[in-house]
């Protein structure tokens, strides 16, 4: 009768456990968003289907514009111009928050919420409330 009170007490604690640590964040991922993405493809849907092109705004020959993202909440737009000299860098700093899936940005004093979309360790895909769809990879 012991050994079967002992296997009880074991299969609860299982049991409750695995309840615990059930994922019940409606989809949230928890892949950290901090981090520097560069800007890898810009697209939109049209009729249903997702169509994502190269992103023009990346200058041949310099590195990729990109986003930063740090834990203090502090944000970075880096954008590679060859305009005035070759790969110029120009940044604008502001702020970002999330909730849930969606991010939230202001830069420049120009305020951004997106749809995350998909993000693992690698990429990082947003959609806005018009349907343009940014993929940054890291």
């Amino acid at each position: 009768m012991k050994n079967r009170s002992i296997l009880l007490a074991i299969l609860l604690s299982i049991g409750l456990f695995s309840a615990s640590c059930s994922d019940d964040n409606e989809g949230e991922t928890l892949v950290p968003l901090a981090g520097k993405w560069d800007v890898s493809k810009v697209g939109t849907v049209i009729d249903g289907k997702e169509t994502l092109v190269d992103a023009p705004q990346n200058q041949t020959g310099c590195n990729k514009d990109y986003l930063e993202l740090k834990l203090d909440n502090t944000a970075t737009e880096g954008d590679y111009d060859s305009t005035i000299s070759a790969c110029a860098l120009t940044t604008d700093a502001g702020i970002y928050s999330r909730s849930h899936n969606n991010l939230t940005t202001v830069i420049a004093g120009e305020s951004k919420t997106q749809d995350i979309v998909n993000l693992t360790f690698t990429e990082l895909k947003l959609k806005d409330a018009a349907g343009i769809i940014t993929v940054y990879t890291r």
